[in-house]
């Protein structure tokens, strides 16, 4: 049973700073894709950022590029999101995902809900202006 567990959200201020985390756990070896979405209120999910098991591929969303980076660490297992510049439209849960099942990925595909198999609780980042 795969499961992703998220930590590191809080509350902060417009131009703060906060990592997110997501450990995964269930299987011998590291998702071939993890990911970051996040949903504010009364918004559907939309995509954050990408990146393949070897780490040589990542995808940002717009909105997102030059402030939030993303890495994982596949000894532990766990994808991190670092972001930086924080405004208050980053307000949202942000969620992990992972799949195990297909390797290779465009960017259209990495920003879709749908290959993703696995997916965490939320954690919730609120940035006050």
């Amino acid at each position: 049973q795969v499961r992703l567990v998220e930590s590191g959200g809080g509350l902060v201020q417009a131009g703060g700073s906060l990592r997110l985390s997501c450990a995964a756990s269930g299987r011998t070896y590291s998702p071939y894709a993890m990911g970051w979405f996040r949903q504010a209120p009364g918004k559907k999910r939309d995509f954050v950022a990408f990146m393949s098991q070897s780490g040589g591929t990542t995808y940002y969303a717009n909105s997102v590029k030059g402030r939030f980076t993303i890495s994982r660490d596949n000894a532990r297992n766990t994808v991190y999101l670092q972001m930086n510049s924080l405004k208050p439209e980053d307000t949202a849960v942000y969620y992990c995902a992972a799949d195990y099942r297909v390797v290779y990925r465009t960017e259209s595909n990495a920003a879709s809900e749908t290959e993703y198999e696995h997916w965490g609780q939320g954690t919730q980042v609120t940035v006050s202006s």
